[in-house]
């Protein structure tokens, strides 16, 4: 856990691991445009050692750090963010203190992006799920742009331990019928009257909860564990050429 030692805007806060993914979302919505998934993104604004060029030690404390996120850095491309409270940026400053903690790429291997997209393809079954620019499955996240938006030992990571690493957005539901039909897809919106899932067909279903006798988030993803699915070589190729996809996919 992680520590806002604040004298002013923050009492003493200890951070859960929810608290430092939630920072990383919003890392990824505000920052990594700039700074990059890795944080290294800018030499002059290197983020990922946890070292800061702007603040009143090289580590920086909890409220100067919280104080540059809302109010930009005169002078600099560093712009105000009115659009976070206190706290939301508090939690991009634990996020951002993770990295020193947690090294760009947790494997020792250098991996292949070439072999990387074979395996993607072929052996590791990605597509079955997921979608690169046109290809592929809508079941699963759209990975076009994911080495745009996560840092490599976050795709490491939910390679071998996928479980750990499942957003809500990406979410499974499983809906039962009233007749006894059974249905799991990917939860897209789910209200006090209806549900909405895609299904293994990648067809749009929607319920109504009243005609349902059953329906259940399931908390564990539906993406296997790859840690003996493929080798550690095999697993750093494909990393390798995940974090290469940062096109956006306008299809």
């Amino acid at each position: 856990m992680f520590f806002l030692a604040a004298a002013g805007l923050f009492a003493q806060h200890s951070y859960s691991a929810s608290d430092i993914e939630d920072g990383g979302r919003l890392y990824r919505a505000n920052c990594v445009q700039c700074h990059g998934p890795d944080g290294n993104a800018l030499p002059k604004a290197d983020l990922s050692l946890g070292k800061f060029r702007r603040t009143s030690t090289p580590t920086g404390t909890e409220n100067e750090l919280v104080t540059i996120i809302e109010k930009g850095v005169p002078g600099t491309a560093m712009m105000p963010n009115q659009s976070i409270n206190d706290f939301q940026a508090a939690t991009i400053v634990a996020y951002l203190r993770s990295f020193a903690d947690n090294p760009s790429r947790a494997s020792a291997l250098s991996g292949d992006p070439v072999r990387g997209k074979e395996l993607f393809e072929s052996k590791a079954g990605c597509l079955t799920c997921h979608r690169v620019k046109t290809a592929g499955s809508r079941l699963g996240p759209n990975l076009t742009d994911i080495g745009a938006n996560r840092r490599t030992v976050e795709i490491e990571h939910a390679l071998v331990d996928p479980n750990a690493q499942a957003a809500p957005q990406n979410r499974s539901i499983r809906v039962v019928t009233k007749d006894g039909n059974t249905i799991i897809g990917r939860l897209l919106n789910i209200d006090t009257f209806s549900i909405q899932l895609l299904d293994s067909n990648e067809s749009l279903r929607s319920f109504s909860r009243s005609d349902l006798s059953e329906a259940t988030v399931l908390d564990k993803s539906t993406m296997p564990s790859y840690k003996d699915k493929l080798s550690a070589q095999e697993r750093a190729d494909l990393v390798s050429y995940l974090a290469s996809l940062k096109g956006i996919d306008k299809q």
